[in-house]
C-alpha cells in the first residue's frame, strides 16, 4: 500500500489542504489538491461515520488507499491530495472508484 512517505499524517495538513487546495468532486467522493515546494506526493483520506460503521470506514479507507497507490505515479511531485469519502462510497465497484479518483486528479493538476 501507500509509504509512510506518502502519507498526509499531520493535522495542519489535512487542514491546509482542505481550506487552500483545489476542490472538486464526483458522485462518491469529494477530492482536493495543493501544491507544495517538495518533491513527494502525499495522500490522505477522511471517512466521516455518515459512511458506515467502522468496518465500511475502514473497507472504504483500503480501498481508497489502493486507488491512491495505483495513481501515485502520474501525480506530479510536489501535490497534497486529500479525498473525503462520501456515504454510498462502500456500493461502488473499484474501477469506478479508480477512473473517478484518477479522473478529478489529473482534471485539478492540469488546471
Amino acid at each position: 500500500m501507500l509509504a509512510r512517505a506518502n502519507r498526509i499524517v499531520r493535522a495542519d495538513d489535512y487542514r491546509n489542504t482542505v481550506r487552500r487546495g483545489r476542490k472538486s468532486g464526483t458522485a462518491h467522493s469529494v477530492v482536493y489538491v495543493r501544491r507544495r515546494d517538495d518533491d513527494l506526493v502525499r495522500f490522505g483520506f477522511i471517512v466521516a461515520k455518515t459512511v458506515g460503521n467502522a468496518v465500511a470506514r475502514n473497507t472504504v479507507r483500503r480501498r481508497l488507499k489502493h486507488v491512491c497507490h495505483d495513481i501515485l505515479p502520474t501525480v506530479p511531485p510536489g501535490t497534497d491530495v486529500v479525498v473525503r469519502a462520501l456515504p454510498g462510497s462502500l456500493d461502488v465497484p473499484w474501477s469506478t472508484l479508480l477512473r473517478d479518483i484518477s479522473g478529478v486528479v489529473d482534471k485539478v493538476v492540469g488546471q
